[in-house]
């Protein structure tokens, strides 16, 4: 199952983790990120191993939607060491994320 990042655990969870994290900024009312949920969360139950694949309101967490200038969802975030490295915005593929996530 995927990851539920908040403004309480990003930090340790995101940004201090040892594996790669694909963050999914989201919210409940948007459409196209209802369309991604089921990507976002197959990948995470098979990648795990790989990376930390997880999910983000940005209608709970504005402060971390902001900090990363998150202006249109579904945008998903591939951080590596702390860092984002990069981002992509829309409804994408499984083959579009899986590229990120193992380079």
């Amino acid at each position: 199952m995927e990851k539920k990042f908040t403004s309480e655990n990003f930090e340790a969870e995101v940004l201090k983790s040892d594996k790669p994290v694909l963050v999914d900024f989201y919210a409940d009312w948007c459409g196209p990120c209802k369309m991604m949920a089921p990507l976002v969360e197959q990948l995470a139950e098979e990648l795990a191993e790989e990376a930390v694949i997880g999910k983000l309101n940005v209608d709970d967490c504005e402060d971390i939607a902001m900090k990363y200038g998150v202006m249109n969802i579904p945008t998903l975030i591939l951080f590596k060491n702390g860092q984002e490295t990069e981002r992509v915005i829309g409804v994408q593929s499984r083959e579009v994320l899986e590229r990120m996530i193992r380079g």
